[in-house]
């Protein structure tokens, strides 16, 4: 049950983010600090609410999976894709390896690794020859120049 409710923290913190930045018009730095702000408000003066885990590791999944939230509508225009980043965000969260602890830039790391993939995964699986094409013509270019 607690993993449901940190994927679906993910889901909701790289798409909520989104919303405010690009529907809202708030920027994508005020959207991902005033979303993680009112979280972590709600957390101080709430902690009973949840048990100990929940509400330590919520508050940190949300501020990781808006940094998802804060990408260009350029790079994603789709909720969907937002929110597999989310949750694909929280399913490596909750299986992080405790080795890395104490190093910093860990959520944005994680972040940028977890919204890469959904994009690659996008192009990959997308209908759309144009975009496959590009891929292998920038793959034969970069190939070609190797040699």
């Amino acid at each position: 049950m607690n993993s449901l409710i940190i994927m679906a923290t993910g889901i909701l913190g790289a798409t909520l983010t989104y919303f405010v930045n690009e529907k809202l018009k708030q920027g994508a730095v005020r959207a991902s600090a005033l979303l993680s702000f009112i979280i972590g408000l709600f957390f101080y003066f709430y902690p009973e609410i949840l048990n100990a885990y929940l509400t330590k590791n919520i508050q940190i999944v949300f501020i990781g999976a808006s940094f998802i939230g804060m990408v260009s509508a350029t790079a994603i225009r789709s909720y969907s894709l937002l929110a597999l980043a989310g949750s694909l965000f929280a399913i490596i969260y909750i299986n992080k390896s405790h080795f890395f602890d104490g190093y910093g830039g860990a959520l944005g790391t994680l972040a940028l690794i977890t919204l890469l993939t959904t994009m690659g995964f996008y192009v990959v699986l997308s209908r759309n020859t144009k975009i496959r094409y590009g891929i292998l013509v920038f793959r034969k270019k970069i190939l070609r120049h190797k040699k």
